[in-house]
């Protein structure tokens, strides 16, 4: 048994889930990151990480506003901050053991552990973290992850919600991560849940240089070309929100499409360091540009287990929904070298939202995905096992009154059996997120395929009206969803009238 580690607290956080003057860990590494030796707590409810290297005045300054400033700032007491404590792991206090600088940080919520493995399974344990890396490449989803942890498509894309989402709070505080990638990113795609770790990185643009430039595959180019330039040369390009942003695009591509977005089959040159520098930095070329196509996958170089999510002419990228699509483009295209044009992680955040809304369930059981988006065709179809959909296809167009008249929103919902409507589909003045109250959370109406037709059932909105039959839908009462129907869901400031789209196949 090892021994126990009682130590004073140097440094603790307002609002830290410790209430203690003291932490007490056993002497014995239980995990190893790049920089840092990870101990676990004697109650398991979080952990004293050490720098292996003494930290310079600047990183010492660094992590002590991040406790007493920014610990505080975001997790404030309030139920918004309670929102972000499984979300957001940020060092909540400081200690000095045998010389050593070490971090107190809340240990993450048991669905981040794997669980449920059997014991030869040879790939995976139970009890370990469900580190990004593993879900973000076809090779490592096809040979080493079991299918039942796999997710399904809608789950991942929930999953890229919430790192936009946490990604955004911290953008928002003034802070970026600075080493954004699948290393830092715990994912659990079973619930859809992800939460961002190692944030004791993060920095202050400006006022602190950082410590890492960041993990290869998710270094931004400027970064990437800049790398060999003194940390003091004004042409060397740092860490910042701007890179995280570049960061976020290749996260999200990665876990929606399982693949790099960059990585292709141009080589720039022959000397494989040039090469990847090259490639990742001022060389660097979107997979799917639709301009420049010299450097598209060569599918002939791919292994069996990078298929079938390898290869773009498969399943490009436009099978996430327009809105991504369009993302996508400012992110790998528009973007990619010049950085004031990249997505905010608030557009990404809106982006994935109205995505999750254009999913409809693939009919075939079997299929391994379960979920698409809609595409937006008469006959539309699955693009992971190629089913197509057959029966009446009920969409909702969304539409809202900002002065004298209705306007599209450019924001539609798929209609299945089950399919639930909430506070924020009729009225669009209603947040989804961290300001979501618990009465907004609840199902306003729902969807059902009865003796033929589709119908949707008014469970709690006061003010549905049937505009086509002019007529009240009471709450209990339904109103059909035939092609064309207007029905007004909210008649208070920011509701919305739907108009129903039916697609017959």
């Amino acid at each position: 048994m090892p021994n126990i580690i009682k130590l004073p607290i140097k440094l603790l956080a307002q609002n830290a889930p410790i209430r203690s003057s003291q932490v007490e860990f056993y002497d014995e590494i239980r995990a190893q990151g790049g920089v840092k030796d990870v101990y676990f707590s004697c109650d398991k409810t979080y952990v004293v990480a050490f720098y292996r290297k003494q930290l310079d005045a600047n990183d010492k300054d660094r992590l002590e506003r991040i406790v007493s400033t920014y610990y505080p700032r975001i997790f404030d007491g309030t139920a918004i901050g309670e929102y972000w404590r499984e979300k957001l792991y940020l060092p909540c206090g400081i200690v000095d053991w045998n010389g050593k600088l070490g971090v107190i940080v809340p240990f993450y919520n048991k669905r981040f552990f794997f669980s449920g493995i059997p014991a030869d399974y040879p790939y995976i344990k139970n009890g370990q973290e469900k580190d990004g890396k593993r879900f973000a490449s076809a090779k490592n989803m096809n040979r080493f992850v079991p299918s039942d942890q796999k997710g399904t498509w809608l789950n991942r894309l929930h999953m890229c919600i919430q790192i936009a989402r946490e990604v955004r709070r911290l953008h928002a505080a003034g802070l970026a991560h600075s080493d954004l990638s699948y290393k830092n990113v715990l994912v659990d795609p079973v619930t859809g849940s992800a939460c961002i770790i190692d944030a004791d990185e993060v920095v202050v643009p400006g006022r602190y240089p950082p410590g890492v430039i960041g993990t290869p595959d998710f270094i931004a180019p400027e970064v990437m070309a800049t790398k060999g330039l003194k940390i003091d040369d004004p042409n060397r390009r740092l860490p910042r929100i701007e890179t995280d942003r570049h960061a976020l695009a290749v996260l999200i591509y990665m876990y929606l499409l399982n693949r790099h977005p960059l990585r292709g089959g141009k080589v720039w040159d022959t000397d494989s360091a040039k090469d990847e520098e090259l490639t990742m930095g001022s060389k660097a070329l979107f997979i799917e540009n639709p301009i420049d196509s010299s450097n598209r996958v060569k599918v002939d170089q791919l292994g069996k287990a990078e298929l079938p999510q390898g290869d773009p002419s498969k399943l490009p990228y436009s099978i996430c929904g327009p809105y991504l699509k369009d993302l996508f483009n400012k992110a790998f295209i528009d973007g990619l070298h010049n950085p004031s044009l990249r997505p905010t992680a608030q557009q990404w955040e809106d982006a994935l939202v109205k995505t999750a809304d254009l999913v409809q369930p693939c009919q075939n059981p079997n299929c391994e995905n379960h979920w698409y988006v809609f595409d937006n065709t008469r006959k539309p179809k699955c693009p992971f096992c190629g089913t197509e959909y057959k029966g009446q296809l009920p969409i909702l167009n969304f539409y809202y009154k900002p002065r004298d008249k209705y306007q599209y929103e450019n924001h539609r919902l798929m209609v299945y059996n089950g399919q639930t409507l909430y506070k924020w589909h009729s009225n669009n003045l209603v947040p989804i997120g961290e300001k979501t109250n618990s009465e907004d959370k609840k199902p306003v109406g729902d969807f059902h395929f009865h003796s033929g037709q589709w119908i949707l059932i008014n469970r709690r909105l006061p003010d549905m009206y049937d505009v086509t039959d002019k007529k009240p839908v009471p709450i209990g009462g339904f109103v059909p969803l035939t092609d064309g129907r207007q029905i007004l869901l909210d008649k208070s400031q920011g509701g919305r009238l739907v108009i129903v789209q039916l697609v017959k196949n």
